[in-house]
């Protein structure tokens, strides 16, 4: 079930909220965890079996290692359910690339292939895994205590708005908020604002530049010539952001309504100065997830300078081949670390002196050339769509020129993604406040005009994203496959 479909929208939310807000109610905990397994389940299927399970696991050996504080055996037991988790994400994730990988190497080798049937792949693992990973080791480090209500560790692992594709969110952050969250007026208000804001980046801007950035990585290489490569990659470079981050803003405003403060988990990453900046406003959950449970580990940045260097290329290696089992995904991984190394190695205190737009420009033209790797199904493919981007493409006849994928809804979702894509909106809002309150006037009337301003856009936008949505054809969020 997606939060787009209108399923979600208009039977199983307002119900659920029917049920959740029902006067006198002592079991919202219940409510969401009953919600949330129904929300898995019409999409996992039978994998419901499996969550539920690791849940169980997760739940009892968490509290064997708080019992065992200190001890040798609470060691052991980490390093147990760290390795139970990982081998249940690599056996439904990876299975079938390592199966294709080593039986690439038997063929050359002369070798009989190894026969791995094909491994479904779970909805939402990847996710699901690292919070199950974070809560085990918090406990063992003590940075949160085991949870003993067994339906509260259920719902921190799997509460729906953030089940499939994040944020990912520790459980120290909300221990308290399962026990008890009150939920007053103003977080009702903007958790609707929220999910209306992300509804509308997923069906107004991701879904409609989707079409074409679909319709030209598909394209043959030989066709491609750098009018259809730029357009392609900046398609993409906006699809994955309003994608992403709409989801996010859709998870993050349905917590708030149920009372819940998840973290942010974007930051205008579009602007930043450098590829350090730039992880630290891209999916900031998945950053921090790495740095505390896998960078810092390993040493982080106090160790010999040639440690860091390493210990930032296995960091984002495996970053890679967390979104997917492909060598194209560990490629941008590694892509993204060797820039990583790079800017260690001085590049950015050269950049700190550059005009501000030039830097901008640098990290941008960086990741959008990264997204090619992330985007395209092989190296081929992604040398192809690199060459052309170069200029350099064949350049063979193509059914359509570029210009044929700009329609006016294309054109129009460039134009809004250009926007929203830069913290213009928080600016103009600081502004036209700072001009509010020094012209004077009853603040009553000036914040009943913006809250009357406000709730028009957004009825324009979610009205406008419910007929996009029913309309259109594409409507899968990028992140869920991972």
């Amino acid at each position: 079930m997606l939060f787009t479909e209108p399923t979600f929208l208009f039977l199983f939310l307002p119900i659920l909220l029917g049920l959740y807000f029902l006067p006198g109610s002592r079991h919202r905990n219940g409510v969401l965890l009953a919600a949330s397994v129904i929300f898995y389940e019409t999409g996992g299927g039978w994998f419901t079996v499996l969550m539920l399970a690791s849940i169980a696991f997760n739940y009892r050996i968490a509290i064997a290692i708080d019992r065992r504080h200190g001890r040798v055996e609470a060691r052991r037991l980490l390093a147990a359910a760290i390795g139970v988790n990982l081998v249940v994400l690599g056996v439904f994730k990876y299975a079938n690339f390592f199966a294709d990988n080593v039986n690439t190497l038997a063929l050359v080798l002369g070798l009989h292939p190894v026969v791995v049937p094909r491994v479904l792949l779970p909805i939402g693992i990847s996710f699901f895994t690292f919070h199950a990973i974070s809560y085990v080791v918090d406990v063992y480090r003590r940075d949160a205590i085991a949870q003993k209500h067994p339906s509260h560790a259920a719902l921190y692992l799997l509460l729906f708005p953030q089940l499939i594709a994040g944020p990912i969110i520790r459980y120290r952050d909300i221990a308290d908020q399962l026990a008890s969250r009150p939920v007053r007026r103003d977080d009702l208000a903007c958790g609707i604002r929220r999910f209306i804001v992300g509804l509308a980046k997923k069906a107004l801007v991701a879904n409609v530049v989707a079409v074409p950035a679909d319709r030209i990585f598909a394209m043959p290489t030989a066709q491609l010539t750098a009018a259809h490569a730029w357009l392609g990659v900046v398609c993409y470079t906006l699809q994955i952001y309003f994608d992403f981050s709409g989801y996010s803003d859709m998870a993050i405003g349905l917590g708030r309504i149920f009372g819940f403060r998840f973290p942010e988990n974007f930051n205008y990453p579009y602007v930043s100065r450098s590829i350090q900046e730039f992880w630290h406003r891209w999916h900031i959950t998945l950053s921090a997830w790495f740095r505390d449970y896998l960078y810092i580990p390993l040493g982080g940045s106090r160790v010999e300078p040639w440690k860091v260097y390493r210990n930032l290329v296995v960091v984002f290696f495996l970053c890679g081949l967390w979104h997917g089992a492909a060598w194209t995904f560990v490629a941008w991984g590694l892509y993204h670390g060797l820039f990583l190394v790079i800017e260690r190695l001085g590049l950015a205190r050269r950049l700190a002196r550059l005009p501000r737009a030039i830097a901008q420009g640098y990290a941008l033209l960086v990741v959008m050339v990264g997204w090619v790797f992330f985007r395209a199904d092989t190296f081929t493919a992604a040398a192809g769509f690199l060459k052309a981007m170069a200029g350099f493409g064949a350049g063979a006849p193509a059914p359509y020129d570029a210009a044929y994928f700009l329609n006016h809804q294309v054109v129009l979702a460039l134009a809004a993604g250009l926007i929203g894509s830069l913290p213009l909106v928080p600016a103009l809002r600081s502004r036209l406040d700072r001009l509010a309150a020094a012209a004077g006037g009853p603040a009553a009337l000036l914040a009943w005009s913006d809250g009357l301003v406000t709730t028009v856009v957004l009825l324009v936008l979610f009205g406008a994203s419910v007929l996009f949505v029913a309309a259109g054809t594409y409507n899968p969020f990028i992140y869920f496959r991972f």
